[in-house]
């Protein structure tokens, strides 16, 4: 697999050479910031492309591999190719850091070649300029830049130590780190509005203080975790990441459609948004088409790590961490329904993907079995979800649980439609994601002006 076809060859080649033809035209003009973002973005995913099929014989013979368990053969095949990308993505958005400066920095230099550009600018004793150069923004891009960085290494920490889920699960935290340190710093607001029928009560404005920072460490932790909760068959952990980032896309582009004279006050968080989100995209897409049924790599928990901390930090420094929750409903559903499990209340076992049926080549709820019949309550709570048709039980003549399915949204859409291929289930449940995406949109621009006096979109 790690040769490119020609037909592969020649495309990936002309979509490169058009983006750098993009990037140098740029400069002709105020830097285009936006526009220099897709370009790039475009080199992402064909950087990706080649180093995934480059890469992949070069980290099956450093062990880095896994087995397909999936499929009738169980192939081998490279695992971690989400580092990959992650390394990519890093470099892309560092030689990008110029593009949103560009004025700001032609400025600082006495015009830098491009003496057209009329900036105010202050004189000092020094004889030299003092320019209004936006320090906070570019501390928001590094912080970013650095709590990226965490994640990725963290992450291929992980793949290379496989470490458990109770040591691993509050990581993200500390990748966030930087990022809420620059929160604090240049924009520090915890105050949160309330809901209309709660403003007798509790005025317009609520401080939540201290517990805001633990609320944005928590999405931290929680969008990492909860894509690499809801995985298991071929394309689910990078399609769902996908989704969520065209989402995202779009809800940025609202804000930046000129629907009055004077552009919208969020206009700079969504454009930030955006140009972490674009190249994410190109790698993923890159990514995407190895991993996708039948899949060629594994992405590994790198690119769980990656995903998930790309969200965080669009969500909070863009200062749409609400909306970003909106967008992840599926997972915060499968967090919530897997509780049971990962808390220990029934057994867990180490993988819970669902279960491959070698002679119709479809999967199946995979399950757990009970040596000893389950305490009477926990009995109870399983049998009501059983009546519910939220989980698949099996009982021996006395009426006692002996195996049920196991806690994940995979193994319930199983339960719920039946066995299907590999690709038909991951299908479906993208279908979901991006219906409930879609429905969390409209939620926050129209419903919730319900229990809202207004939507900072008409701000």
């Amino acid at each position: 697999m790690n040769v490119l076809s020609r037909t592969e060859t020649l495309s990936l080649l002309s979509l490169s050479a058009a983006c750098i033809g993009v990037i140098s035209n740029t400069f002709q003009g105020d830097g285009e910031p936006l526009i220099a973002s897709l370009a790039f973005s475009g080199i992402a995913y064909a950087f990706s492309f080649c180093l995934i099929r480059w890469l992949g014989d070069t980290f099956i013979r450093a062990g880095l591999k896994g087995k397909d368990m999936s499929k009738a053969r169980k192939p081998e095949i490279p695992e971690t190719m989400g580092a990959v990308c992650a390394v990519v993505y890093l470099l892309v958005i560092m030689v990008f850091i110029p593009f949103p400066f560009y004025k700001d920095i032609v400025a600082a230099t006495s015009g830098g070649g491009n003496r057209d550009v009329v900036m105010e600018l202050r004189e000092v004793e020094t004889g030299r300029f003092l320019h209004r150069f936006p320090h906070s923004k570019l501390a928001s891009y590094l912080s970013a830049i650095l709590s990226l960085q965490s994640a990725v290494i963290l992450g291929i920490g992980d793949d290379l130590l496989d470490i458990r889920w109770r040591h691993k699960f509050f990581i993200p935290a500390f990748a966030a780190i930087p990022i809420l340190i620059v929160y604090f710093v240049d924009f520090g607001v915890t105050q949160v509005v309330v809901p209309l029928p709660l403003q007798k009560y509790l005025g317009e404005l609520f401080d939540l203080g201290w517990l805001y920072y633990a609320y944005m460490a928590a999405v931290a932790i929680f969008c990492p975790n909860s894509i690499n909760i809801l995985a298991g068959i071929n394309g689910i952990e990078v399609s769902q990441s996908i989704v969520i980032a065209t989402l995202l896309i779009l809800n940025d582009a609202i804000y930046l459609i000129p629907l009055t004279r004077y552009p919208h006050p969020a206009t700079d968080s969504h454009l930030f948004s955006l140009y972490l989100l674009l190249p994410f995209l190109g790698v993923s897409i890159a990514l995407w088409q190895h991993n996708w049924y039948p899949a060629k790599v594994f992405v590994g928990d790198t690119y769980c790590y990656f995903a998930g901390m790309v969200f965080a930090v669009v969500g909070i420094l863009g200062h749409f961490s609400k909306t970003l929750l909106l967008l992840f409903i599926p997972q915060i559903f499968n967090f919530i329904y897997s509780a049971p499990q990962l808390f220990r209340l029934v057994p867990c076992p180490r993988h819970r993907l669902p279960h491959y049926n070698a002679r119709t080549n479809l999967m199946e709820p995979s399950r757990m079995w009970y040596r000893v019949p389950p305490p009477k309550l926990i009995s109870i709570g399983l049998k009501l979800l059983y009546r519910l048709n939220l989980l698949h039980i099996e009982v021996n003549p006395k009426g006692e649980i002996i195996e049920c399915s196991n806690f994940t949204l995979l193994n319930l859409w199983l339960v719920w439609f039946g066995p299907m291929r590999e690709d038909k289930l991951a299908a479906g449940v993208l279908i979901a994601q991006m219906a409930c995406g879609l429905l969390g949109l409209l939620v926050r621009h129209r419903l919730a002006l319900l229990v809202f006096r207004e939507d900072n979109l008409m701000v």
